[in-house]
This record gives structure tokens, sequence and C-alpha cells, in this order.
């Protein structure tokens, strides 16, 4: 699912930089920025737990520059950012589960890490734009739905917590020294690339794995939680079009999706889709139940007003072609 967006016409040859861009989302970004006529630079660790892999990439060879780097390196950003008109800051530890068990690690990718890559901005490229990816778990447990910008932030664990530092640390470099950056509140995205061998970036991913694997969709609790989707072509539609919006420059939004699900209902999706398999409830481990959220839902008409940004994909179509892409693909992302 290309876009169209005739604002993107803007990218002709800008010098971007996107951080963890052989991940997921990265790498779809990557891709349209390609098409657009910028001038790409990926960065990425390649860690095997942080979701970086080369088979998203592979059709980018010789059309980007890839940079075997981690943002954890002020010396390698400080050379790296010196001609980027545009940075894309997606590179982080996205495992709840993780950052309970290794805060520490969690802490230093997505808070002190920014806070260095923000500091050599400030320093080698005041200049550049810069475009944050965080998370719904800033939020922690919804007290209304749908979750809008003004919720009380109240995460529920580490994960939720280092990521509202990083977010915060943009927003203040923003209105202190001028760095123009903005803050995106993504949630449940999904569709091709995402990292599907674990749970560690979407519950969705090992869902699908396991459902072309001819195995059970485990769902954890009673399967009624309820939650929205945002297929990745409409994240990579709201990314490249905020750095070019002045009205967005230290502000946050929340991206969402069409419609709202239960968990049961996406599984038979799925599963209708497939034209096999099936779901069982599971009882919560108990290092889930404790960081679970319940129902979430996003409020993204702040997007729309702002950026003019909406989701298109509904999640039947984003399933359709998830599931299309992992059955001709699975080798290069079941292990």
């Amino acid at each position: 699912m290309a876009l169209t967006n005739a604002a993107h016409a803007s990218y002709e040859g800008r010098r971007i930089l996107i951080t963890g861009g052989a991940g997921f989302i990265g790498s779809n970004l990557a891709r349209e920025l390609v098409r657009a006529g910028a001038k790409v630079t990926i960065v990425d660790s390649l860690i095997p737990e942080y979701g970086g892999n080369l088979a998203n990439i592979a059709d980018l060879a010789g059309r980007v520059d890839l940079n075997i780097s981690d943002v954890r390196d002020r010396h390698s950003l400080r050379y790296l950012l010196r001609d980027v008109d545009i940075l894309f800051n997606l590179a982080g530890q996205t495992s709840h589960i993780d950052s309970m068990r290794d805060p520490v690690t969690d802490m230093d990718i997505n808070a002190r890490a920014q806070l260095d890559l923000l500091e050599t901005c400030r320093v080698e490229r005041p200049s550049v734009r810069v475009v944050f990816a965080s998370t719904r778990q800033v939020y922690g447990r919804p007290q209304a739905l749908p979750v809008t910008e003004s919720h009380p932030l109240a995460p529920v664990d580490v994960n939720g917590i280092t990521k509202l530092a990083g977010e915060s640390f943009h927003r203040l470099y923003s209105s202190v020294y001028g760095i123009r950056s903005i803050v995106l509140r993504l949630t449940n995205t999904y569709g091709p690339g995402m990292r599907v061998k674990d749970a560690r970036q979407t519950f969705l991913g090992i869902w699908v794995k396991r459902l072309l694997s001819g195995e059970e969709i485990l769902i954890y609790g009673d399967g009624t939680q309820l939650r929205d989707f945002t297929y990745v072509s409409d994240v990579v539609s709201a990314l490249m079009d905020a750095p070019f919006n002045d009205r967005a420059y230290g502000e946050l939004f929340n991206l969402g999706g069409l419609g709202v699900h239960s968990l049961v209902a996406v599984a038979q999706t799925l599963i209708d889709l497939n034209g096999a398999g099936t779901y069982r409830m599971v009882p919560f481990p108990e290092e889930n139940r404790s960081i679970d959220i319940g129902d979430f839902y996003a409020d993204w008409s702040a997007a729309e007003r702002v950026l003019g940004w909406r989701p298109t994909v509904d999640l039947r179509a984003g399933l359709r072609e998830t599931l299309a892409y992992y059955r001709v693909n699975r080798d290069e992302y079941f292990s």
C-alpha cells in the first residue's frame, strides 16, 4: 500500500537520517522516502532483540546508505548528523517485558541516548527537523476512552517511563533551543516487516507466526480487551507529513486506527483471512498481568486537525496484506 500524498514531493533531494531504520517502521519509511527522491541514511545496531532485520531493507540495497551503529554511540551520531535535514528518530527498546527484566538498558536506550542525540543536534546540526516515535504506553491504564493527549500520564512499566522521558527531552529541546521536533504517540502498529518471532514488538506478530505455522493463537485473559490498530503505511504517512508543518513543532500527537476491535474479533479476522486456524484463551502470565493496561484506543483528532492526517487502512485490509507478506517471506522472519 504505497503512499500517494502530493506533499511528499517536499522530500526530493532532502538528506534524511533514520535511527532504527532497519526495523519495522523505519524500513517502511525508508522505502517511501526513496520513492520520494530523498537521500536516505539508515542507522541501526542490528541487535537481534530490538527488531532490526536486513530482510526489511534488502530491496533498498544501493538506494540507501546503511550505517551499522548504535544510537547510544554519540561519536558516530556526531558524524552522521552533520548534513542532515530531517531526523526520524525511531530507534528504541520496545518490549514492555524486557523493560521490567532489564530496566537499566531500557533507560539507556530510550532516555539517556535520546538526550545525547538531542544534545548532538543542538551542537552539530541545530537546523535539523526531528520526528520522535513515542508510544501509547506513556498513558498507562486509561481513565477515559478514547484517550486524548490531555489524558493523565501514568505509565505502568519502565518502558512507558523511559519513552515519556525521551519525548519530554524532545519537547524541551524544542522550547528551549529551537530544535524543530515533533512527537508522535503510536499505538499497535502492524504490517509487513513487523517482528513476528516473538511478542517483543506487538502481540499481533506472534499471532501471525503461530497462525501461519499451524499453531493456536493464544489470547491472554478473556479476549474482550479493546484495541485500535494502525497499519504501517498510515504511520509512515504521519511521519512524512509532520516535519513540514510549522504548527507541529514542540507538540505531540496520538496516532490511531479505524474502528475499535476486541482481541477475539482480531483473532477471528486473522483466521477468516487465512482460511484456517484456531484460538484459545489462556491466563495472563503474572509478569504480563501486572503491566497490562486493559482497554485502549486513541483519539487522533489532534493529528487530523493539525497535520491533516487520518488513518485510511481498515484492519481487515491491513491484516490481509500482512498475512500475504509473511506467507512469502516466512524464512526471513520466523526464526
